[in-house]
């Protein structure tokens, strides 16, 4: 029997999940993480969040969320995780996503999207060092019975998101960045620390780099005196990275990295890259994470740095769930 989840569940869900997808890597979960992570957030829909049973048995869980100021929300439902109990087999996995699908339809949705753009973020721990984690999962990996069911169904492997590590104590800026650093100090750029006082058109610089989420985080960053490293010219901002937070767990937190585009090609990007993991590890964190694209030109700077990839995520999606219906007619 598949049903939506009542609050009854919750300790037999939180059990299963913490038998099933510990064994991946996933953070494990307290009755008051799992209700606070997939009820108590704004894109909770009780129709997208089930549980099967068998026999009075608790053998599986699933959880998906919609909203159409979603990035994709208007067209798309969010499909987050699916756990069965070892045993219960692929058939029950099937089922339950196409519970997930079912509801999607009912809401108008045309498709179906396995995103980093997910709002239900899930820790996972690093296979190399399970003391630390990354605050979110872009994706499935391959090895999980959903990614088999999701592709049997239909869906398409986008693009693989690589989980990078990199543990702090030890780092230093190599010699090539500190040269391609003095090369552009030649063409008048500095990379320091934004201070307001001396830096101009920080907003201009994220409104140009077109990314909301960077416009607000690291507009209130700076407004809070937050560390925050910038690229300048003639004291106006072409480029920021961070900000600059150690997280109560040791983790370095950042919300990116850009330079404007009129700009690129002197190097800035590394520069700003190689000094704001230099400033984490000033800054006393003990490790560091980010997810970037398999194809992410980037991923080369991030080794460069020391970062290894320990865990990759597929990114998926199915297009035409169902014809348009009447929401959308």
């Amino acid at each position: 029997m598949i049903r939506p989840y009542k609050a009854d569940d919750l300790p037999e869900v939180v059990a299963l999940w913490n038998q099933e997808a510990v064994k991946h890597h996933y953070q494990r979960l307290t009755n008051e993480s799992f209700t606070r992570t997939f009820i108590k957030q704004p894109y909770y829909d009780p129709v997208c969040v089930l549980v099967a049973y068998e026999d009075d048995e608790l053998v599986g869980f699933a959880a998906g969320c919609t909203g159409d100021d979603l990035p994709l929300g208007e067209a798309a439902g969010y499909i987050t995780c699916v756990w069965v109990k070892e045993g219960s087999g692929p058939p029950l996995v099937d089922q339950l996503v196409g519970r997930l699908e079912q509801r999607f339809v009912q809401l108008g949705k045309i498709q179906a999207e396995v995103l980093f753009f997910n709002p239900v973020k899930l820790v996972w721990h690093m296979p190399s060092e399970p003391r630390h984690e990354h605050n979110n999962a872009p994706g499935i990996s391959k090895d999980l019975p959903l990614y088999r069911c999701l592709v049997q169904r239909g869906y398409v492997d986008r693009a693989t998101q690589c989980g990078m590590y990199l543990k702090l104590g030890q780092f230093n800026v190599p010699g090539d960045i500190i040269a391609k650093e003095q090369r552009a100090a030649e063409k008048g750029y500095t990379v320091v620390r934004f201070d307001s006082a001396v830096h101009q058109d920080l907003n201009g610089l994220l409104a140009a780099l077109g990314n909301p989420q960077w416009q607000r985080e690291i507009m209130e960053a700076a407004a809070a005196g937050v560390p925050l490293l910038v690229a300048a010219l003639d004291h106006q901002c072409v480029g920021f990275a961070g900000p600059i937070i150690r997280q109560t767990n040791g983790r370095a937190y950042f919300s990116g990295i850009g330079v404007h585009p009129e700009h690129e090609g002197h190097g800035l990007g590394s520069v700003l890259f190689f000094r704001m993991v230099e400033a984490f590890q000033a800054a006393g964190c003990e490790y560091s994470t980010l997810f970037t694209g398999s194809n992410n030109p980037a991923i080369r700077i991030y080794e460069r740095a020391g970062f290894t990839i320990e865990k990759q995520f597929s990114i998926l999606r199915k297009e035409r769930l169902a014809c348009v219906n009447s929401k959308r007619s």
